[in-house]
């Protein structure tokens, strides 16, 4: 039996089945047509490209295995990315057609309880592994149908690691046990692909053994060497558009859940109300990650995400400078991911700001003294 026609016949049982194929399934359809056919080594050859196929990412799950990919984007049949550190990587992976992009699309989307259509052109969801998937099709997208899959790495680095790798440079290692250690709370900030949920994780790790952390996350991608962490895990809606779990109602579930250390995987939208309120009423030691392209820029994206849920942009800012303390800058280099700033949360006039107290470059630091004298007295 050739491989394309044992295919066809998994396929053709696979039509017969209610329900979205799993990888499982597709196994046992593949063992149970092969059965006497093939050798052991053709058996398992071909379930794994069965499986590809049927219930997998077809043509790019090769790539989603290769180490250090991070990111496999498609922008059309012929132009198939992957990012692994280096910036993006233009492989030799083609699809047939447009058609065949879409197919691919629309099945991920399907695995994942979405619905991906005409009426419905973009999906935006979690596949079962983690990994995140984005797919536009036309005439959103005006180049054919794109398809972005981000994969789910457990961030399980420590902070001696990331010394290694030169993430850490100077004496920004012992800022940051210290930082952990005084119970301060603190944002990880950065631009996408910079290392925030990396350090994050490691950061966390640092905490004392006794606390218990309480994780908010759209996709479990935190993972801290730590002997008593919870995880709480968002839920997009259900092809019918209900049922969906948001971060903000994650971090409301987790105050009654007695946390030592509040932490949010990243901070996107209405939760940020949720968080600076936790934080201001004596949960110490909480943090989470932002999207900033500076440190300066904190307390805009804090302004912006708070007045979108409803809060005033005096009570953002007043909210902000009780409960957060530091920032924690990284910026990707030519050398890799490092961090870059410490920062200080300051309030003047009734307006955060966030003055630098460290940088690894050694250029001025006019908060240099404040960060200090947190650091020795905690919050």
């Amino acid at each position: 039996m050739t491989a394309p026609a044992l295919l066809e016949r998994v396929r053709a049982r696979l039509a017969l089945q209610p329900g979205v194929p799993t990888r499982a399934g597709v196994a046992a359809l593949v063992r149970e047509e092969s059965a006497g056919l093939l050798g052991d080594a053709d058996v398992l050859a071909a379930v794994r490209d069965a499986v590809d196929e049927l219930a997998g990412a077809g043509p790019l799950e090769p790539l989603l295995r290769l180490p250090g990919v991070t990111d496999v984007l498609v922008n059309g049949p012929d132009q198939v990315w992957i990012e692994r550190g280096r910036g993006l990587e233009l492989t030799e992976v083609r699809f047939q057609d447009d058609d065949a992009v879409r197919r691919l699309a629309v099945r991920l989307a399907a695995s994942a309880g979405r619905r991906l259509d005409d009426a419905a052109p973009w999906v935006d969801a979690g596949l079962r592994d983690g990994t995140r998937l984005h797919a536009v099709l036309p005439p959103v997208s005006g180049s054919g149908t794109c398809l972005s899959l981000r994969v789910l790495r457990r961030c399980s680095l420590s902070l001696e690691d990331l010394v290694g790798l030169g993430a850490l440079p100077g004496e920004v290692f012992d800022l940051l046990r210290t930082l952990v250690a005084r119970r301060l709370a603190f944002l990880v900030t950065g631009g996408t692909g910079s290392g925030k949920t990396t350090l994050l994780s490691a950061l966390l790790g640092q905490a004392d053994p006794a606390d218990r952390l309480v994780i908010c996350e759209d996709a479990a991608e935190l993972a801290p060497a730590h002997p008593h962490a919870v995880r709480l895990l968002s839920r997009p809606p259900n092809v019918e558009g209900v049922g969906a779990i948001t971060l903000r109602d994650l971090v409301r579930q987790a105050l009654r859940m007695r946390p030592d250390r509040l932490v949010v995987g990243e901070v996107r939208g209405a939760e940020v109300t949720e968080l600076l309120a936790a934080l201001n009423t004596g949960h110490d030691g909480g943090c989470g990650t932002l999207h900033a392209n500076r440190p300066g820029e904190v307390p805009a994206r804090l302004e912006a995400l708070g007045m979108a849920a409803g809060l005033e942009r005096a009570a953002v800012h007043s909210q902000a400078a009780a409960a957060l303390a530091v920032v924690v800058h990284l910026r990707r280099t030519p050398a890799g991911r490092r961090v870059d700033e410490l920062g200080v949360v300051r309030s003047a006039a009734g307006h955060v700001t966030v003055e630098a107290g460290w940088r690894a470059n050694g250029g001025p630091c006019p908060a240099a003294d404040r960060l200090r004298r947190l650091l020795d007295s905690g919050p």
